[in-house]
């Protein structure tokens, strides 16, 4: 069993089995196998309740005992999954290491992913134990048969990992970290191609210490994540290998909880990964794996296996895990510390936003307007045109456009493109023609008029616009429909819903800082709330999530977790229900990350049978000049493809030609 280092803390799920007697369990192994069928109860109930020391004595009583290999014995009488699961506890780690080394560069074709999860992940003493290992158990040479199976960067990569001499030492120099940025960052974002070798060596040798400083500062010098750089420089699977060896740096437990999430979600699953992680973490640190799995996916570790396995196999996976953290949304008290610490970093990191359109250069209204009138002349229209012209220009360059256009022609270009463009192109198109409060306030108009309310668009506009957005928006609405806002949305919503969109759109947040003491005041307020009392819960979340500051909400969050071991967004989806939840964890999460909650948004619009294009569409024009690029970012970090990717799979034709034009480019 690995121990913990001196004073620290044991964060296995799996411990050393109390009065443990390795004949006796011998015994009860052989008993369960003896015979006809076996008792897999039994074996799974012993197997997953003692520690991989105490198993490795087992196996040693074993074959004194009865003269047989338990391991062998196992693998004649277990099948499938369940087997491949008891097997692997049975080895020593670095011996479980080695075999799913070998498997993954043995037969036809290499599991890069399996590679690239042990190599970044490991210290350096787990990878000598496994250097030996794999010698011991093979008697081949480890680096050999990596070298024999992977080519260029990638390979150098994983055999500088190999050497397992990362530095050590906590002592940082502040010097050095600053040559380091600057060394990045000239090898990548600022060279024409991208000098690899300095990303190996950095990544591949420093201290953990020493980088975590690095990609601090590496953020505060280039205003962007050292992880975004990476997906721009590099790729393939020398690209995975180098993001995995960041997320390991920054934190292993929670790159093993996102790995865990992965292998599980949507249709199948990855048993090989979920085998590997649960056998290789549950005497290192399961409990941190539990804790930031649970904050991250809102749902714990736990009751995932639970949905997504049977059988002996799922049973023996949740001994593993130890415990559920699922208790109606609360967190377990680590957990939550681990919340409140991320609130921290998030209140300390200040990412500058950024669109993906910007006013184009050498600027011609007079010459895009008469490109525009050409494109729609005679017979047939020149779509590609106007998608290149409409998506490569500012929205304040479309204005001039508009204007020049009547000035030359004495014509309204947005009546021209609606009597020659259709369908989806021309939602877009149109929408990127309007002045954006004008085009927010149609959007508004849009979720009101006729039968039914979009009570989405009304909160997804509402619950993420500035006050300043929001002015300009009432403004429009007056001007083009002839009636106030709030009169439009006081008609079309009832109750607390209506009381939150009419209070929203007031746009009078504060605008300040945060204040500490009225924070706690705050949280306290929210939290005092008896469960139950929905009316009275409803009234104060909303005089303090619609009306205090976006700094000021992130440090009442902080104080609510600290308070309660609950986070806020947990609360109201277990408190609340319908269109009055949805309006406050859309403010939540657009406090907590605003592009991530547009991300989540995007991605919903595309996911599954159908597109929904109204939301794609609406997203990608609003957004496009304001912080379109984070929105990407956010996007592949959470769903593991780009944005460009899930456009090109779900969108086709000019409606995909002028999307990915708005989207800038593929990460």
């Amino acid at each position: 069993m690995a121990m913990p280092a001196q004073g620290a803390k044991y964060r296995g799920s799996i411990r050393d089995f109390p009065n443990f007697d390795p004949s006796q369990d011998a015994e009860a192994l052989y008993n369960a196998m003896k015979g006809f069928g076996s008792d897999k109860e039994a074996i799974l109930e012993l197997i997953t309740s003692r520690s991989n020391r105490q198993r490795q004595e087992i196996c040693q009583h074993y074959k004194s005992l009865y003269g047989k290999d338990l391991i062998a014995d196992l693998k004649y009488e277990l099948t499938g999954k369940f087997e491949r699961l008891i097997v692997g506890l049975m080895r020593p780690l670095a011996y479980c290491d080695a075999k799913e080394i070998k498997d993954a560069v043995s037969g036809i074709g290499t599991d890069e992913k399996c590679l690239i999860e042990i190599l970044a992940s490991r210290t350096n003493r787990q990878i000598h134990q496994l250097v030996e290992a794999y010698k011991d158990a093979y008697e081949r040479d480890l680096e050999a048969d990596i070298t024999g199976d992977t080519s260029g960067h990638f390979q150098k990569m994983l055999v500088v990992l190999l050497q397992g001499t990362r530095e050590e030492d906590d002592v940082v120099s502040e010097d050095l970290v600053q040559q380091d940025v600057q060394d990045l960052y000239e090898a990548g974002e600022l060279k024409w191609g991208t000098d690899e070798a300095q990303f190996i060596y950095i990544l591949g040798n420093r201290s953990k210490q020493h980088l975590r400083l690095v990609f601090d500062e590496y953020l505060k010098t280039t205003g962007k994540p050292i992880e975004a750089s990476i997906r721009g420089e590099l790729s393939g699977d020398f690209e995975k290998l180098m993001l995995a060896v960041v997320k390991c740096i920054r934190s292993t437990p929670e790159y093993f909880a996102e790995r865990l999430f992965k292998a599980m979600k949507g249709l199948g699953t990855r048993d090989n990964t979920l085998i590997r992680i649960m056998v290789t973490r549950s005497e290192l640190d399961m409990l941190d794996i539990r804790e930031i799995f649970r904050t991250k996916y809102e749902k714990s570790l736990y009751s995932m296996i639970k949905n997504d396995t049977s059988g002996e196999y799922k049973k023996a996976l949740l001994k593993l895990c130890g415990g559920d953290d699922d208790a109606a949304g609360q967190f377990f008290p680590e957990a939550a510390q681990v919340a409140y610490q991320m609130w921290e970093l998030s209140a300390v990191a200040r990412v500058e936003l950024k669109g993906t359109v910007r006013p184009a250069n050498d600027f011609n209204p007079d010459a895009d307007a008469k490109a525009l009138r050409k494109a729609m002349k005679g017979l047939g229209t020149d779509e590609g045109t106007i998608i290149d012209i409409i998506t490569h220009r500012s929205n304040a360059q479309r204005q001039q456009i508009r204007q020049t256009f009547k000035s030359h022609f004495g014509r309204d270009l947005m009546a021209d493109l609606k009597s020659e463009i259709s369908g989806d192109l021309a939602r877009l198109i149109l929408g990127l023609m309007m002045p954006p409060a004008h085009y927010d306030a149609k959007q508004l108009k849009k979720a009101m008029e006729g039968a039914g309310t979009d009570e989405k668009a009304l909160i997804e506009i509402l619950a993420t616009r500035t006050n300043r957005e929001i002015r300009a928006i009432s403004e429009a609405y007056k001007e083009d429909y002839h009636k106030s806002l709030e009169d439009a949305l006081s008609s079309d919503t009832s109750g607390h819903f209506k009381r939150i969109l009419v209070s929203l759109a007031t746009g009078n947040r504060e605008e300040g800082g945060e204040d500490q003491d009225r924070a706690q005041e705050d949280a306290k307020e929210i939290a005092d709330t008896p469960s139950g009392d929905k009316t009275s819960l409803e009234t104060r979340f909303m005089t303090i999530l619609c009306t205090r500051s976006y700094p000021h909400l992130r440090r009442v969050f902080q104080e609510f977790i600290r308070m309660t071991n609950y986070d806020v967004e947990h609360t109201i989806k277990k408190e609340m229900s319908g269109d009055v939840r949805d309006a406050f964890v859309a403010i939540v999460q657009s406090v907590k990350n605003k592009p991530l909650f547009f991300a989540d948004k995007l991605y919903k619009s595309m996911k599954g049978a159908g597109t929904d294009e109204k939301t794609l569409t609406r997203i990608m024009v609003s957004r496009s000049e304001i912080d379109l690029l984070n929105i990407r970012r956010e996007f592949i970090e959470k769903y593991d493809k780009s944005l460009h990717q899930a456009i090109e799979g779900d969108t086709s034709g000019d409606f995909l030609k002028a999307l990915l034009a708005l989207c800038g480019g593929e990460d």
